[in-house]
Parts: structure tokens; C-alpha cells; sequence
């Protein structure tokens, strides 16, 4: 069972008006191998909008998380365990620069004073969709936000044929790992 969220009627106009968005937008890539699953990801996140936030998320019925998101998405449309925690999904894949981005690339934040503690998926144009914290809900927001533009720490790109997404080695400077410890609720990202 999907969250219903304020409306069925309301979320369903946005997710149509999301889908030709995204139909109708200038792809910033035009290599010969995007992944066509790449867009299922982006209209399976999309589907999402209004989930509430629920920190330790992974089930839409009952709240998301930033990580719990992602981890959906990947799960439902392109069988892929990833991994729980934002941090670990950052050593994943292959580093895509910010002019490199393709809709599905996974986009991370600083948001606990430590890199990549928020996960969000790149949707093309500048925007992205994610669970940014509490009281809040899935949602779209701009990369180039005063808040999220200060915070971005970089992206990563999974290749969707695979079975398992390749790690990248802990010894990756940029991706150092970080000890996070336990979390309480009052930990977690709230966005602007």
C-alpha cells in the first residue's frame, strides 16, 4: 500500500506533470549507453513524492529515509541491494563530475557537519528527489539552492547492468570512510 499522502488527486497531477517534465527536458548527456532503466529509477522515485520522512525508513507504507529512498528505488526497479547507510552507497559505482550529470546519478550532502551523510537521486536540469528530514517528505528540490549547493560533496553513477554495484576502495580520499556511530532522531537532516 502507497502512502496517500494530502491528496491522491494532487500527487497524481504532480507525478504527470514530473513525467513530461522529464520527457519533454534537455538530457545533459547524450551518450550512447545511458541505461534506459535509468529513467524507471527517476519515475519509480517520482512516484514516491509525498512520503513522509521517517529517519531508519524503508518501507513507502510507513516513511522513508534519505538512504531508505534510494535503497527503495534500486530495490523495485532494478533488483540492486544497496547498501543502508548514505555513507557506504557513497563508495559505490563510478565519481561523476557536476557537469557530467545524468538523470539517476546518486547526489550527496554534508549535512551532519561530516561528508556524504544525505543521499539524493540526480533527476536532470539541476534537480533532484530525496527525503531531506524531518518534518518533511519526499520532494524535489534545485542543486543550486543556497543550502544544498553549500553542502554537495559529489556524485556517484551505478551502472544498472550489473548485479552488484562495484565499491570503490576505502582508500579513496574523497570518500574516506567516517565513523557515524549511533544516531538519534535529532541527528538527522532537515534541508532548508
Amino acid at each position: 500500500m502507497r502512502f496517500s499522502g494530502p491528496s491522491q488527486a494532487v500527487r497524481g497531477a504532480l507525478l504527470a506533470m514530473l513525467a513530461c517534465w522529464l520527457a519533454i527536458a534537455p538530457r545533459l548527456s547524450e551518450a550512447a549507453d545511458p541505461a534506459p532503466a535509468s529513467d524507471e529509477i527517476v519515475l519509480e522515485a517520482l512516484a514516491l513524492l509525498g512520503v513522509p520522512y521517517r529517519w531508519g525508513g524503508t518501507d513507502p507504507a510507513r516513511g522513508l529515509d534519505c538512504s531508505g529512498l534510494i535503497r527503495h528505488v534500486f530495490k523495485t526497479v532494478a533488483a540492486l541491494d544497496l547498501p543502508r547507510r548514505s555513507e557506504e552507497m557513497s563508495r559505490l559505482g563510478k565519481k561523476v563530475g557536476r557537469a557530467d550529470l545524468r538523470a539517476g546519478d546518486l547526489l550527496f550532502f554534508n549535512t551532519l557537519g561530516h561528508p556524504n551523510s544525505h543521499v539524493a537521486l540526480y533527476l536532470g536540469d539541476g534537480r533532484f528527489v530525496h527525503a531531506p528530514g524531518r518534518k518533511s517528505q519526499v520532494r524535489v528540490d534545485g542543486l543550486d539552492e543556497r543550502y544544498w549547493r553549500a553542502r554537495f560533496n559529489g556524485a556517484r553513477r551505478i551502472e544498472l547492468g550489473q548485479t552488484t554495484p562495484a565499491a570503490v576502495p576505502a582508500a579513496e580520499p574523497e570518500h574516506a570512510e567516517t565513523h557515524l556511530g549511533a544516531r538519534s532522531s535529532d541527528d538527522v537532516p532537515n534541508g532548508p
